[in-house]
Order: structure tokens, then C-alpha cells, then sequence
């Protein structure tokens, strides 16, 4: 029953017949990206949501490039907001000139002004069916760090798959390909039956489109199923209130819950949001831990020394509900077991947060960290806070929930604004009148425009019957 449960929640079924391997790190994911690139012989596809113009890009730009030259048929993905910003035209103009193909994930549209929240937020690599990563690690220096200027590597994680649910991974690439121009050739979709067993292990391929939400209601269920520890990591948590509650529920009920997150973040918007959701968490029972380090980038769960989960989805609305996200999710003792301990590691690393004296939040030591020099995350995480932010406010205004002193913050900073702009608006009606104007008047022509394609298709549709 439970299978079934997290097949049809997940919209992913358990294939078993795999080999697994956890690869920490760039120091660990990199060079096997490598070497898998460049023993392709028929095709390689790759998907990321960064792929940065530093030296680590070019390497790989170079390694994708000069099997493209050797008549491997090379496909390349990257999201718009997660690379434009890294890169330009003739960053890519080495891969395009020997002869791979290289498509943009949801640039901006007239016809769509929301669009862009809309993100391709996956991590992966495919290579002639044979072998599959899925990862949270992007193509870029900021993995590697520079020694040199004393900043340390980001902290990452992916997994190198092989056997039967490589086809599922390859599907999955063919899903958001297929969402930017002409799909992929049948022959680069291998079937299930086609790829031979590789080794013992059973596993998910979850890969979630925007409104499928297939991996939150799988991690709801890992919060209600967990029996004796739930273990997670997460770059960019801000915790909705189904979920808080769900972990809430399960330390009640004695489960051991650990929440690792960055101590320092990219997003410097985003901190005091997840700070702000730690007091729920922590008077449930709940451990909080932050990374002592540069950025932690990881999204990772472990339960029960039995199930892992790991991938490109964050703990947030904007991955379970508004991106491409691409996960695998690992029933196997031994990869669970690894996991754990890796986590334990990882919280050797780590400043335990507790509530202290008029419980008020406090670090368990007062350890240093360093700052992350400039960049942005890596998905819609301002879209998240936004979404954070939107629940506190609707509470306030709502008062269909009682408000707790985390949110004091967030709902003074929103008066305020809202006070700014009431006074601009009474003072300068104008400032506040044209961009509202030419918002509304942009969406209004999305609106008719498309009210117009509809009809006609109707038509079409119509006259062909």
C-alpha cells in the first residue's frame, strides 16, 4: 500500500534494478561529469539551471563542444534568469559552431508577463542511456571556490544513476525540450525494457512540472510515514504552513526532525525569511542547524536509514509548485545509511540553533562565517520569500490564523511600505498612477490577445470536424 501511495503521489513508479553512487561536492560531481561526456558515443544531454562564463563553464562548454565535433549529437538546456546573467551569445558560440544544439528555457514574452515565474530549475546529465546524474550542483566556479582568496567550495550534492531508471531521466529532459522547440528524436528516449540491470537498488525518478506538485505531497507523506528520524538539508527553506505542520506533527510524535540550512546565504533577502519560520519549528522539538561555511546549496532528505531523497527541489513553494524540479527518490538501506552519515558530518560543520532566555533564538557558539562575495541562488527564491511574505500578510489582514513574534518583522517592514506608498500616492498621485497604468494595460492586452488565439482555434477546430 505504501508503494502504491508514493507512486501515485509522487507520479513516479519504483524501479528497481539500479546502481546508485552519492557524489559530494564539485569535487566529486565534476570530474565524473567529465568523464562521462567524454566517452559519449551517440548522445549527450544536459540540463542546468546555471551554466556560468568563468572557467568551470568553459570547460565544459569545451568538453561538450569536441564531441559535437566528433558527430555526438550534444543538447544543451539552461533557464533564462538562472544564466543570462552569467553568460552571452558568444559564450555559447564554440558549441554551436561544432554542431550541437543549444535552447533557452522561458525568456520573456509580451504575451506572457508572468511568465518568468515559470523556472526550469533542473540539474541533470544524460549520456546514451546509459548512465544519468541528477544533482543540486550548477556549472559554475562558485562550486569549486578559490583557495587563493580564502573561499571555500559551496557544499553540494548530486547522484550518478545506471540501469533502468536512466530511461526516466532521459524522459525527463525530453519533457522540458520538447516545451522549447521540435522534440527530441525518438531514438534519444530510450524505453525502460531497452537498458539492462545495473545493480540492486529500487528507485524514483520524480520529476515534477509547474502545479504537478508530485514531490510535496511525496514529502508530506515522508513527514507523516518517518517513524525515527527525518533528516533534511535545504539551500532556500521557507516553510509553508501544511508542511510545518507535518513536521511539527512527526516530532511530537517522538521522530527525531534535523533541519540543516545555510548559516550564510546567497540571497541575503532570504535569511531573515527562514530565520523567521525557525521558532514554530524549534518549540515542536525540532533541530535547526546552520552551516558554518560558505553556501549551502544541498537538497537532501534521509529517513528511517531506509528512503533518501536527492536533487534540484527546494522546501519552498516556488520548487514543489512553480518550476521544472528533478529529484530521485532512493529506497535502499545501504544509500540511506550512506546519507546519515554524511549528515552527521555535515553537522560537524554546523551551529545548532535553540531558544534561549525569553526564548528568544540563539546559537549553540558564536563561530564565524564567511561572506559569499556578490551572485544569486539559484531558482525563483524571491518569488519564495514573496510567497512567505504574502501568508504572513494575508493572516494579518484575514485574521484566520493567530500571528506568532517571528512574523512581527515581516508584517512591520509591509506597514511601513504600505505607508510609503500611501503618502507618494497622496503627494505624487502620478508616480503611483502611470506604472500601475501601464501594468494593468499590458495585462489587459495579454488577456485579449490570447482570448483572440483561443477563438480562433476554436474555429479551426470547428471547421475541421
Amino acid at each position: 500500500m505504501a508503494e502504491q501511495t508514493f507512486s501515485r503521489a509522487a507520479g513516479a513508479p519504483l524501479i528497481p534494478g539500479n546502481s546508485i553512487r552519492l557524489l559530494r561536492d564539485a569535487t566529486e560531481n565534476y570530474p565524473v561529469w567529465l568523464e562521462a561526456i567524454r566517452s559519449a558515443e551517440r548522445w549527450i544531454h544536459f540540463e542546468s539551471y546555471i551554466i556560468a562564463n568563468d572557467s568551470t563553464g568553459r570547460e565544459f562548454i569545451e568538453a561538450l563542444a569536441a564531441k559535437a565535433r566528433g558527430g555526438v549529437r550534444v543538447r544543451l538546456l539552461y533557464d533564462w534568469i538562472g544564466t543570462q546573467r552569467f553568460t552571452w551569445s558568444r559564450f555559447w558560440r564554440p558549441l554551436l559552431e561544432a554542431g550541437g544544439e543549444v535552447r533557452c528555457f522561458n525568456p520573456p514574452r509580451l504575451d506572457s508577463p508572468l511568465g518568468w515565474l515559470s523556472r526550469d530549475h533542473r540539474k541533470m546529465i544524460a549520456v546514451d542511456g546509459k548512465v544519468g546524474f541528477v544533482t543540486g550542483l550548477c556549472v559554475s566556479s562558485k562550486w569549486q571556490g578559490d583557495p587563493s582568496r580564502g573561499i571555500d567550495p559551496w557544499r553540494d550534492t548530486g547522484v550518478e544513476v545506471q540501469g533502468p531508471a536512466v530511461s526516466d531521466i532521459e524522459r525527463a529532459f525530453a519533457q522540458v525540450w520538447a516545451a522549447t522547440g521540435p522534440e527530441l528524436p525518438e531514438d534519444e528516449v530510450p524505453d525502460i525494457d531497452c537498458i539492462p540491470v545495473m545493480g540492486e537498488t529500487a528507485l524514483r525518478v520524480i520529476a515534477t512540472a509547474p502545479s504537478t506538485t508530485g514531490l510535496y505531497r511525496s514529502d508530506q507523506l515522508i513527514a507523516a510515514l518517518a517513524r525515527q528520524a527525518l533528516w533534511l538539508t535545504d539551500a532556500y527553506f521557507v516553510g509553508i504552513a501544511p508542511y510545518v505542520q507535518a513536521l511539527r506533527a512527526a516530532a511530537s510524535d517522538g521522530v527525531d526532525v534535523r533541519l540543516l540550512v545555510p548559516g550564510a546565504s546567497d540571497i541575503p533577502l532570504l535569511k531573515p525569511l527562514t530565520r523567521a519560520g525557525y521558532r514554530p519549528l524549534l518549540e515542536s522539538g525540532i533541530r535547526v542547524f546552520e552551516w558554518n561555511g560558505t553556501m549551502l546549496h544541498a537538497k537532501t532528505a534521509v529517513t528511517d536509514s531506509h528512503w533518501a531523497r536527492v536533487g534540484s527541489t527546494n522546501l519552498n513553494l516556488s520548487s514543489w509548485i512553480g518550476n521544472y524540479e528533478l529529484d530521485v527518490a532512493v529506497e535502499d538501506e545501504r544509500f540511506a545509511q550512506t546519507m546519515e552519515r554524511m549528515y552527521r558530518e555535515d553537522l560537524s560543520h554546523a551551529t545548532e540553533i535553540i531558544l534561549g532566555p525569553k526564548r528568544k533564538l540563539q546559537q549553540t557558539s558564536q563561530l564565524q562565517r564567511q561572506r559569499i562575495k556578490g551572485g544569486r541562488g539559484s531558482s525563483g527564491r524571491a518569488a519564495a520569500g514573496a510567497l512567505r511574505i504574502a501568508n504572513s500578510i494575508g493572516a494579518a489582514i484575514t485574521s484566520k490564523r493567530v500571528l506568532g513574534p517571528a512574523e512581527a518583522k515581516i508584517t512591520g517592514v509591509t506597514g511601513a511600505l504600505l505607508l510609503a506608498i500611501a503618502v507618494i500616492a497622496g503627494i505624487w498621485p502620478m508616480v503611483v498612477a502611470i506604472p500601475l497604468a501601464l501594468v494593468t494595460g499590458w495585462v489587459a492586452v495579454t488577456f485579449l490577445t490570447k482570448a483572440w488565439r483561443l477563438r480562433r482555434l476554436g474555429k479551426n477546430e470547428t471547421h475541421r470536424e
